[in-house]
């Protein structure tokens, strides 16, 4: 049974967390919002969406207050009659099952602090690029990037393939995937750099250990109204060539591939999974201004050196992240220290335990 102590913790936390939500200011600014939405020329205005946006984060976070001010009020009921009659068992379960409903609610509210930058609530583009490791690189970025689908589904999340250059024997050199949901960029953000993988190689006769690195990439999803973002034309330069694969007579025919390099950096995208090069061309772009926004967003030469999608060495001393299945099973983070022994569980999407670990101590 939950100790009185652990119900204080909790409690006190759940205070400390509405304090900072500043209900009134909260009231005030989804009023004005509201007004805003009812004016009549407001969907012809170019910030609609991002006023709607704010006023569902609003109406979210006083759903959450409503919700953690009922749990609070139902924890003390439960807890003074748990101990007015302590021999009623009932009692005590429903004791337990509310605060762990609070602790959940309270958790919940805590991760949310640390998604506060600007494009922590946009949905983003996930990429996995195999680093040094020839075939086998490429095989641990194909298993990397079905862990992280994984991830995405158990989050609820919808995700769509972009790109992908598979290797010749086995897995994959690069693939990217488009992912929308819920705070899907500030959720993965800190998920970006080189992965390693330590194991008994499955592509020679002796099973020698292998050692394996793959680097992730996350780019959040700028809206194209952002004129924070500023692309010059003159900066561009397109080449087009038939897309390879599977799709279809259309792609395998016409030039809907696309390759965009924008010329001051150096940035390459490589687009080629939709059906229409106009459409590849949209999503090139799209990437693009992601790039640029993050890099304007960090400000940090080497930041900018990362960002450029298969420039970036994933090898020995670069890893924010070891997975070592022989000689023996652990999955550790080198930035914070968070691991676990079930391999098995990260590799099939299980990381939550990484992901907040990371929000809470590297967020800024």
């Amino acid at each position: 049974m939950v100790t009185d102590a652990e119900i204080k913790s909790v409690v006190d936390k759940a205070g400390q967390l509405l304090s900072r939500f500043r209900v009134p200011e909260l009231r005030e600014r989804e009023r004005t919002l509201s007004d805003q939405t009812l004016q009549p020329d407001f969907w012809t205005r170019p910030d609609a969406k991002q006023t709607m946006q704010a006023l569902g984060d609003v109406q979210d976070d006083l759903a959450s207050v409503a919700s953690l001010q009922e749990k609070l009020s139902d924890i003390e009921t439960a807890q003074f009659l748990c101990t007015e009659e302590p021999e009623n068992t009932d009692y005590c379960a429903q004791l337990d099952t509310i605060f762990s409903e609070l602790k959940q609610t309270v958790d919940l509210l805590e991760l949310k602090k640390y998604l506060c930058g600007k494009y922590d609530h946009a949905d983003a583009i996930f990429s996995v690029h195999a680093g040094q490791g020839g075939t086998e690189a490429m095989d641990w970025a194909s298993i990397l990037a079905r862990a992280y689908t994984r991830y995405f589904e158990r989050q609820g999340w919808k995700y769509s393939l972009i790109d992908e250059s598979r290797g010749e024997e086995a897995g994959v050199k690069a693939i990217s995937f488009e992912v929308k949901g819920k705070n899907v960029y500030g959720l993965l953000r800190h998920e970006a750099g080189t992965h390693r993988l330590v194991r008994l190689s499955p592509f020679n006769a002796d099973s020698l250990r292998q050692t394996s690195f793959a680097l992730v990439e996350v780019l959040p999803i700028i809206d194209d109204a952002d004129r924070e973002v500023p692309i010059n034309e003159a900066d561009l330069s397109w080449h087009f060539t038939r897309a390879g694969g599977a799709g279809g007579q259309n792609v395998n025919k016409v030039n809907t591939a696309v390759e965009l390099t924008y010329l001051p950096l150096g940035l390459v995208v490589r687009c080629r999974e939709e059906r229409s090069q106009a459409q590849n061309k949209q999503r090139a772009l799209q990437i693009l201004r992601a790039k640029l926004a993050v890099m304007k967003e960090e400000q940090q030469a080497e930041e900018i050196t990362a960002l450029k999608a298969g420039k970036t060495m994933a090898s020995w001393g670069t890893q924010i992240r070891n997975y070592v299945l022989h000689p023996y099973q652990l999955v550790k983070d080198t930035r914070t220290g968070a691991q676990t022994n079930d391999t098995a569980g990260v590799l099939d999407g299980d990381m939550n335990q990484f992901i907040f670990t990371a929000l809470a101590q590297l967020s800024v």
